[in-house]
């Protein structure tokens, strides 16, 4: 049995067409529903606004994913339309984030720093097993590049948010939490920026791509 028929390695280059990458992400897109609600009503259990971001990151990483599974048939341009897609919504999520994250800012409560702890832990298991997962095809087309750019966002903003409970343990502030917060909405905008640059260089003319 050689490599390519056995799906041990990837098609690094053209992920849309390796059925490996498509049993890859539908474990991805099912680890990130599944304990994207769960890490929701952690963060309100925890009172943490950081977790409460992750979740949302969690819960749009899996249906922007679900998006780019069913994406994979279609043609390169409207896999490079997905991929804007993907991009503007990270975009206004960051937004959104960084706009509630300043709310709560006048109404800071130190969270339930061990549960968020815990929960971050967890979160950044499955996080890394799904970076794992995708890391092989992350040189694919705009929408797969997007894809894996959510998964590693994911990963880093786990970390983040397991020293901000560290910290907070420590120090007893609320400030930790809302940091982290906005920090893992500064990392939406910037893989938002880079996701709607490729799609947007997919999209243009052949000639215009010459020409850059």
């Amino acid at each position: 049995m050689t490599e390519s028929s056995c799906g041990c390695h990837g098609d690094t280059t053209r992920a849309e067409r390796d059925p490996a990458y498509r049993r890859a992400l539908l474990t991805v897109v099912i680890l990130n529903l599944g304990f994207g609600a769960i890490e929701l009503a952690g963060g309100f259990a925890a009172a943490s606004q950081a977790l409460k971001a992750d979740s949302l990151d969690f819960l749009g990483d899996g249906s922007i994913s679900l998006l780019g599974l069913l994406a994979l048939t279609w043609t390169t341009r409207a896999r490079a339309q997905v991929a804007l897609t993907q991009g503007v919504f990270l975009g206004l999520l960051g937004l959104g984030v960084i706009g509630f994250s300043i709310w709560r800012a006048f109404h800071a409560v130190p969270p339930e720093a061990a549960l968020m702890g815990g929960i971050g832990i967890v979160a950044l298991a499955v996080n890394v097993v799904s970076a794992l997962l995708l890391a092989r095809f992350r040189e694919g087309d705009a929408n797969v590049r997007a894809i894996w750019l959510f998964s590693r966002n994911d990963a880093i903003a786990n970390i983040a948010v397991i020293l901000a409970a560290g910290v907070i343990v420590w120090t007893g502030s609320a400030w930790p939490d809302l940091v982290v917060a906005a920090a893992i909405a500064g990392l939406f905008l910037h893989s938002s920026y880079e996701i709607v640059r490729g799609a947007l260089a997919e999209l243009s003319p052949p000639t215009l791509r010459k020409a850059s």
